[in-house]
C-alpha cells in the first residue's frame, strides 16, 4: 500500500468514527454535573453583583416610582458623608475585637478540649450547642440579660456591684455585642481547630519533649505550624462573617447609642429600607463588596509567609 492510499484510509476511518465518543461523553457528564451549581452561581451571585452596581449608578425611589440614572453622583455623596467614617471606624473596631476574640478562645478550647479526660464530650457538645441555635432568639435572650434590671446586673448586685446599662453605654454596648457574638459562633471555630490539632501526629510531639521542649515550645513550633490552613480557613470565614453582621446588631442597639455600633451593613439597611435611598444603598454594598474582596485578598496572599504545610 503506497503512501498516499495510507493516508486515504486513515481519513476514512477518521469520519467513519462516531462523534459521541468515550472522551465527548465523559466532558458532556462533567458539565452537566456543574450545571446546578453554575446556574446557582450566576443567577444568585453574579447577577445581583452585577445589579448592585447598575442600581448604584441610579437612584430609585419606590414611593415615588422613579428611576433615574445619576451617574457617580451615589459615589460623590459617598465621599461627602459625615457620618461615614464612624460606621468605618465602628465596623473596624467590631471585626478586629470579634476575630481577636473568637479565634484565641477558640483555639484555646480547642487544646484543653484536645485532653483525653473525663467529661470532654459533654463540654464539646455544650460550646458547640450556640451554632445551632436561632440567632435572633439567641440575641433576645442576650438583650434582656444585658439590660440595666436584667440578669447579669441581678448576678453583679449579689456581690454588691452595680452593673451598667450594657446596650446603653458607649464604652460597653459595642463589647457587648462583640461578646454575645463570639459566644454565638466560637463553636465552630472550636470545631474546626479541634479536628485539626487531632490530625498532628503525636511523634512530633513525643520526640520534641525528648529534645527538652517545653509546652509553649511545642505548641509554638509544632502545633502552631501544622494546623495553619485551619487557622487561615478560620480567619477567612470569620473576617467576612464579621463584615456581615446584622440582625445582632438591629435587636441589641439599633445602631446606637447615637453611632457607636452602627456598623457598614446597618447603616446600609437604613439608608436604603428606612430612608428608601437604594441607590445610595447599593453604592454602600459595593463598598462593602470591596472590603471584603481586599481583606480576603490579602489574607490569601500572606498565607505564604505562615501557613505552612498547606495541600
Amino acid at each position: 500500500m503506497t503512501e498516499i492510499d495510507s493516508r486515504v484510509a486513515a481519513r476514512t476511518v477518521t469520519r467513519g468514527a462516531p462523534f459521541w465518543n468515550t472522551r465527548r461523553r465523559d466532558v458532556l457528564a462533567g458539565y452537566l454535573f456543574i450545571a446546578p451549581q453554575l446556574a446557582g452561581s450566576v443567577l444568585f451571585v453574579l447577577l445581583p453583583l452585577a445589579l448592585v452596581g447598575w442600581y448604584s449608578l441610579h437612584e430609585w425611589n419606590v414611593l415615588a416610582g422613579t428611576f433615574q440614572f445619576t451617574g457617580g453622583d451615589n459615589y460623590a455623596k459617598l465621599l461627602g458623608d459625615a457620618n461615614l467614617r464612624s460606621v468605618l471606624w465602628a465596623t473596624a473596631l467590631f471585626s478586629v475585637g470579634l476575630v481577636a476574640l473568637n479565634l484565641s478562645l477558640a483555639l484555646l478550647l480547642a487544646v484543653l478540649l484536645n485532653q483525653r479526660l473525663r467529661g470532654t464530650t459533654f463540654f464539646r457538645a455544650l460550646f458547640f450547642s450556640p451554632v445551632v441555635v436561632s440567632l435572633v432568639a439567641w440575641t433576645i435572650v442576650w438583650q434582656f440579660l444585658l439590660q440595666s434590671n436584667g440578669g447579669i446586673n441581678g448576678v453583679l448586685g449579689a456581690f454588691g456591684v452595680t452593673g451598667p446599662n450594657w446596650l446603653r453605654g458607649e464604652a460597653t454596648a459595642m463589647v457587648s455585642v462583640i461578646v454575645v457574638q463570639v459566644l454565638k459562633n466560637v463553636g465552630l471555630n472550636m470545631v474546626l481547630f479541634l479536628a485539626a490539632l487531632q490530625g498532628v501526629p503525636k511523634q512530633l510531639y513525643e520526640a520534641a519533649q525528648l529534645d527538652g521542649a517545653g509546652a509553649w515550645t511545642r505548641f509554638r513550633r509544632i502545633t502552631i505550624p501544622l494546623i495553619s490552613p485551619t487557622i487561615l480557613l478560620t480567619s477567612i470565614i470569620t473576617v467576612v462573617g464579621s463584615l456581615q453582621v446584622f440582625a445582632q446588631i438591629a435587636v441589641l442597639t439599633q445602631g446606637g447609642p447615637g453611632m457607636s455600633t452602627t456598623v457598614l451593613v446597618y447603616y446600609l439597611y437604613q439608608q436604603a429600607f428606612q430612608f428608601h435611598h437604594f441607590g445610595y444603598g447599593a453604592t454602600l454594598s459595593v463598598v462593602l463588596f470591596a472590603i471584603v474582596a481586599a481583606l480576603t485578598l490579602v489574607q490569601w496572599r500572606m498565607r505564604r509567609k505562615w501557613v505552612f504545610n498547606e495541600s
